[in-house]
């Protein structure tokens, strides 16, 4: 679906782009009551910090405290105070159902992961100690890009591991997973079985950084919009390779309004004109507009290059968007401020990230802490989301009314041409 009006996002005009969706999931509900649910034995997650399990942190070090604090504890090499989406997508134990439910209690209008695929929470593929990956594996790491950014991470905060290196680790995965599998013993316990891989669920959100990458490089709007083709070029390959090694079954993500994250926010300019009424930038937004339009035509036509596959196209930007321009009728505050940073506008400062310290006359000082109640913020550390926020997001996925096409994603292995 193309997004070319900005000015579409009021609650009337959400309502009416919404309706569409809502007939057509009723027209199809008889025919969804006459189907099982699907029955995804595994995960495997590609993508970027959006859903990032750990990959980084053992890449790279470990994110520092108080990422994970609201939710975990401790640091869970996640950027975010708890889970991510992908988090909900599995479906945690009943224990942390009875938090879910806690957490819905306290926030309002959050949906608990009902509809999630009953799956342990993903382990990255790159984490080597206390990893079980007998239900899928997680090779998304924070800072990765679809096209390889021919830098290091020190250089410009992007990951090495782009889109192509992650389908090769999954090509790799397979292979030795297979070997080990067979001998037995402990391996069947943390290996997933070889058929796994053509019934497991495949899911990417992935395509930010690329967008975001131009603009700190000091292009213009109008040359990161030349990079969108090649970019979707490369995605288009990168699930043709999962296809051809066997996977049917892809949950893709469009991506976010980046235009109205502090990182963003705080080290680009913009004039007057060009932010909204709800503080986002104009021109940025339009950007990731415009990908997700690409992004929509890339799967149209991947559904039919590859008629074996069922695809999921879904409206992350739109969710997004739609928690933060409403942020304070969904029992949220501040939404264009980082919970977790320092400083400025925005609560943000791209030296002083969150969990920042420092020494003074010998004492340690946290620079960066976390806010007082995350369950009320929408950001997280500037780039990323709460678990409050994404588990809202999960509960406006999940059932459907932001795909294409509308179906839950417990139907996500139905071909839409069935």
């Amino acid at each position: 679906m193309a997004y070319r009006n900005r000015n579409w996002h009021t609650i009337s005009n959400f309502n009416i782009v919404l309706l569409p969706v809502l007939l057509l999931m009723a027209s199809s509900a008889a025919t969804e009551s006459l189907r099982k649910p699907c029955e995804f034995p595994a995960i495997f997650n590609f993508g970027d910090s959006n859903s990032d399990t750990g990959g980084l942190s053992a890449a790279f070090g470990p994110a520092p405290p108080p990422n994970g604090e609201t939710f975990f504890g401790q640091p869970s090499g996640r950027y975010s105070d708890g889970r991510l989406i992908v988090d909900f997508i599995d479906n945690p134990s009943f224990v942390e159902k009875m938090n879910v439910l806690e957490l819905a209690k306290k926030v309002g209008h959050l949906k608990a992961e009902a509809e999630s695929l009953g799956l342990p929470l993903l382990s990255a593929y790159l984490n080597s100690i206390g990893t079980n990956f007998s239900h899928g594996a997680n090779f998304a790491t924070a800072g990765s890009t679809i096209r390889r950014q021919n830098t290091t991470l020190f250089q410009s905060g992007y990951s090495p591991f782009s889109l192509d290196v992650q389908t090769w680790q999954l090509t790799q995965f397979k292979s030795r997973s297979q070997f080990f599998y067979s001998q037995g013993a402990v391996f069947r316990d943390l290996l997933p079985n070889e058929e796994y891989f053509s019934k497991a669920l495949y899911t990417f959100d992935i395509g930010q950084n690329d967008l975001t990458a131009g603009y700190f490089l000091g292009m213009t709007t109008e040359e990161v919009k030349e990079n969108i083709p090649d970019i979707l070029d490369q995605f288009a390959v990168a699930i043709k390779t999962i296809y051809w090694q066997g996977g049917r079954y892809f949950w893709i993500h469009n991506t976010g309004p980046f235009g109205c994250l502090p990182y963003v926010l705080d080290r680009l300019t913009l004039k007057a004109s060009e932010v909204d009424r709800n503080g986002c930038g104009i021109p940025f937004n339009g950007v990731a507009q415009l990908f997700n339009s690409k992004l929509n035509d890339t799967v149209i036509q991947l559904r039919k290059e590859l008629p074996l596959a069922s695809f999921t196209y879904v409206d992350i930007y739109s969710n997004k968007y739609g928690l933060i321009s409403h942020a304070r009728e969904y029992g949220f505050e501040h939404p264009l401020m980082a919970c977790c940073g320092h400083g400025g506008a925005y609560n943000y400062n791209r030296t002083i990230g969150c969990g920042s310290k420092t020494v003074v006359n010998g004492t340690e000082i946290i620079l960066a802490n976390s806010c007082k109640d995350p369950l009320k913020r929408i950001n997280w550390d500037g780039v990323h989301y709460t678990q409050a926020a994404n588990q809202w997001i999960f509960g406006q996925i999940s059932q459907g009314a932001f795909s294409d096409p509308p179906l839950p994603i417990t139907m996500a292995c139905y071909n839409q041409t069935a």
